[in-house]
């Protein structure tokens, strides 16, 4: 049969293939197999969780290191909002995150969940894993994030200086 067509047999012709008998004979030595391909393993990503204090509302985000306590101790918590609250900020509109309790999240991991506009990191040990070279008491960006790696609380409460060079950074944060 002539088609001049191709597409024209997928009409005429049947969708099962028959052999003959000697053909048959001549595919009997050889296996059809399909070859199945192998299923999908579909890995399910666990979905970060942090425990924070505040409502991240503006996306400001400040990084602490407090072993054994859920957030920040009382004293450095309440000089930190005052000195927020002279900047306009309240408790709902940031978000403080004691890395103490998250020893594994790297700075990636962080930035991904709380998308920070503004970063204050307070002390060496609030460095979130893989953040890079910062230097301190010096404003950088990072990617779109606004960063100032400071003197932690405890740093502070001892010096003037410190707290001066802390006030300074922050007005300008």
């Amino acid at each position: 049969m002539r088609t001049e067509n191709s597409a024209a047999l997928h009409f005429i012709l049947q969708d099962d293939i028959f052999l003959l008998k000697h053909d048959r004979e001549a595919y009997s030595h050889v296996a059809l197999t399909v070859e199945q391909p192998e299923p999908l393993v579909v890995l399910e990503t666990k979905q970060v969780e942090f425990n924070y204090l505040g409502g991240n509302k503006k996306n400001f985000l400040i990084t602490v290191h407090y072993p054994g306590i859920d957030f920040m101790d009382d004293a450095h918590l309440t000089a930190l909002q005052n000195t927020l609250k002279r900047l306009g900020f309240e408790l709902d509109d940031i978000a403080i995150l004691n890395l103490a309790n998250h020893t594994e999240a790297d700075y990636e991991t962080i930035s991904g969940f709380f998308n920070p506009k503004k970063m204050l990191l307070m002390g060496k040990s609030a460095l979130p894993k893989n953040i890079g070279p910062i230097k301190l008491n010096e404003q950088q960006t990072l990617g779109n994030c606004v960063m100032l790696f400071s003197f932690s609380f405890d740093e502070m409460m001892d010096s003037n200086e410190y707290k001066k060079a802390f006030w300074e950074q922050m007005k300008l944060l």
